[in-house]
């Protein structure tokens, strides 16, 4: 591909985009089945009023043009049908009294695990729409299912354990507690198009088991991902405890704060949205926000770095799914003693990345899901060249409808827009640097505190690097990519980039609060609490201990 000028990579990109018939027939998605369905108080019902078609970023081609491919309508509901589905959602929590939120917690274990078994027999269609919907390719496809499910299965254990270390009592100064964990209400949680799956379930599953009811507004890509699921939270949770409602964002969300009927807020994407979701609320100190939004993740790569290592760790980290990742890599700084030979592989390699449809065997670079994502980008990449950065990589910025080949830009200015803003995509800005104290600026005036990423073999340098960056970012990632994996561990953000820690354990505790029944430790008041025990007359009040 190296030899490729501009004109015949963007044939290659114009001959990858097949016509119908070319398409597998066990990749052929058949949304047809979910047309229309949401899910309000407990039933899978068919929407009437108007709807949005979904196009694919998968073009076909028919009749001499190459287009955008529909495959499927979601409902276009009005403020009536939104509002009917948190009415719903408030109903079933019911003040904190309703079925679910008083619901012992093992029989909240066993409803989310009755959703597992019959979410399993969706993979291949789930898999399927992702490749549809959203450009992903069948191997990060089949992850980010497969992911989903492993994830709901570690936070049923890590209730299971969290349950057994609070089904003790506590004596302390003359007093006897039990002390466990207690809904909040009503949680809107709102997932992002990257993971349209993984990252909505990420707040969904915690939320639900711990006891709340949630209302799900699914990304404008990546809607129909969710279809073939709705018959399962139906008939696995009771009436009202999960509704899905759609629509325009701008639209139907407003009015929904404006109600003061949510109670958690549950939100993957950007902080200014989240600022004016917060803002719409009538009593925001009352609304607990969970909340994943921006990054700007830079690499560090130091004169001794293992450059296989960079190189690897670097393509990973800054064009899985394109590029489209909170927590991709977003900008590099690299020691100008070896910025030309980082380059020079690093764009080898980049050069390397096949690119297609999504079923295409060890596929790389696939098509983009948003509208104007490429005319974004060349903006980007356009301000770049106009402050004295070039594109490095060869044919990097060639386009053809909604593919895009990476563009490596290199040096890039201070000034830049690319040098401060998350570009979100498959553009890769590059600039040198002499003195660690650049980079330390750099992230220390950054609007976001994500992550970071370090390479280099000097302890005495990265030690010092780590013990700076501490308390400006959350994780620090030595000689490997940023990302936001083990489940197990904390996944947060400083600055504008999290509110909240989201983690298999920490989103337990996210979507709950500690809540204590305490007595003077009498002989009365103990004999008192043991009756309600061992005559089981109270879920929260137990000894229960759950295998």
């Amino acid at each position: 591909m190296s030899d490729d000028s501009p004109q015949t990579l963007a044939q290659r990109m114009s001959s990858a985009f097949p016509a119908p018939q070319e398409v597998p027939a066990q990749f052929r998605p058949d949304s047809s089945a979910y047309e229309r369905l949401f899910l309000l108080d407990g039933k899978v019902r068919t929407w009437e009023g108007a709807t949005s078609e979904v196009l694919s970023p998968i073009c076909l081609k028919q009749g001499g043009r190459c287009e955008r491919t529909p495959i499927g309508n979601v409902p276009a509901m009005d403020e009536t049908a939104v509002m009917a589905a948190v009415d719903g959602a408030v109903r079933a929590w019911d003040n904190g009294h309703g079925a679910w939120p008083t619901a012992s917690v093992s029989s909240r274990i066993e409803a989310v695990e009755g959703f597992v078994a019959r979410m399993i027999q969706s993979r291949e269609e789930v898999v399927r729409l992702l490749m549809w919907e959203i450009g992903k390719n069948l191997e990060d496809s089949r992850k980010e299912f497969d992911r989903t499910v492993e994830y709901i299965r570690r936070t049923i254990d890590a209730l299971k354990d969290l349950d057994r270390t609070n089904s003790r009592f506590a004596f302390d100064s003359g007093i006897v507690a039990q002390i466990r964990r207690s809904p909040l209400g009503v949680c809107l949680s709102m997932g992002p198009f990257n993971y349209p799956l993984n990252e909505t379930y990420t707040t969904l599953i915690p939320a639900l088991i711990m006891g709340n009811t949630v209302v799900v507004k699914p990304p404008k890509f990546g809607t129909l991902v969710h279809q073939p699921l709705l018959g399962a939270f139906g008939e696995c949770f009771p009436p009202g405890v999960v509704n899905f409602i759609y629509g325009p964002g701008g639209r139907i969300i407003e009015p929904i704060m404006r109600s003061g009927k949510i109670d958690v807020l549950a939100f993957i994407g950007s902080s200014k949205v989240a600022d004016l979701l917060k803002q719409q609320h009538p009593h925001p100190h009352r609304m607990r926000g969970v909340l994943s939004l921006d990054a700007k993740n830079p690499a560090l790569v130091m004169p001794d770095a293992d450059l296989d290592t960079a190189v690897r760790e670097s393509l990973v980290g800054a064009l899985t799914f394109n590029g489209q990742r909170c927590t991709a890599l977003k900008i590099f700084f690299v020691h100008e003693s070896i910025a030309e030979k980082f380059l020079a592989r690093f764009c080898d390699a980049v050069t390397a990345l096949p690119f297609g449809m999504p079923w295409r065997d060890g596929v790389r670079i696939t098509p983009l899901p948003e509208t104007n994502k490429i005319t974004e980008l060349n903006a980007y990449v356009d301000d770049a060249k106009a402050q004295g950065a070039r594109v490095v990589n060869p044919g990097g910025g060639t386009s053809y409808q909604t593919l895009y080949f990476p563009a490596v830009v290199y040096p890039i200015a201070p000034t830049a827009t690319l040098y401060d803003e998350e570009q979100f995509g498959p553009v890769i800005p590059v600039l040198p640097y002499r003195e660690e104290s650049e980079f330390l600026d750099f992230v220390t005036h950054s609007n976001f505190g994500q992550q970071v990423s370090l390479f280099g073999n000097d302890p005495v340098k990265i030690g010092r690097l780590v013990d700076k960056l501490a308390n400006q970012v959350c994780r620090i990632n030595l000689n490997s990519q940023c990302q936001r994996g083990p489940d197990s561990m904390p996944f947060t953000g400083r600055k504008d980039s999290a509110e909240a820690t989201l983690s298999i354990s920490d989103a337990l505790r996210c979507f709950s609060i500690r809540t204590l029944v305490a007595a003077e430790s009498n002989p009365a008041n103990r004999d008192l609490i043991e009756k309600i025990v061992t005559g089981r007359h109270s879920s929260f009040l137990n000894t229960d201990f759950i295998l």
